[in-house]
């Protein structure tokens, strides 16, 4: 399935698209250096095909590539971070506890 995960600023969000649909989006707001990341939703019809894995990867690339941190508020992206321990770097060191990601990294 081909997806492409486009950031849309003016909606505060990244949305995952499957051709023209959008099939789910990760909302954010950027401020002092730190992206803060709320929420992420995956349209029910589109669930169990990585779509939630692609757009957050997506969206930490994005966060990565602007030397920005991020506060991930949202347990589905805690959770990818736990799972991909290279992206714990984008946590904050004096945050990762906050997130339950202080040991992530080991």
């Amino acid at each position: 399935m081909d997806s492409t995960v486009v950031d849309v600023p003016e909606k505060g969000r990244f949305e995952i698209r499957v051709g023209e649909r959008v099939v789910g989006l990760a909302s954010y707001h950027v401020d002092n250096g730190q992206m803060t990341l709320p929420h992420t939703e995956i349209d029910p019809s589109m669930g169990g095909l990585g779509l939630g894995k692609v757009l957050v990867a997506g969206v930490l690339t994005a966060a990565r590539e602007r030397g920005l941190t991020v506060l991930p508020y949202c347990s589905f992206i805690r959770h990818y971070i736990q799972q991909h321990p290279g992206d714990v770097e984008l946590v904050a060191a004096e945050d990762r506890k906050h997130f339950g990601l202080e040991t992530a990294d080991r």
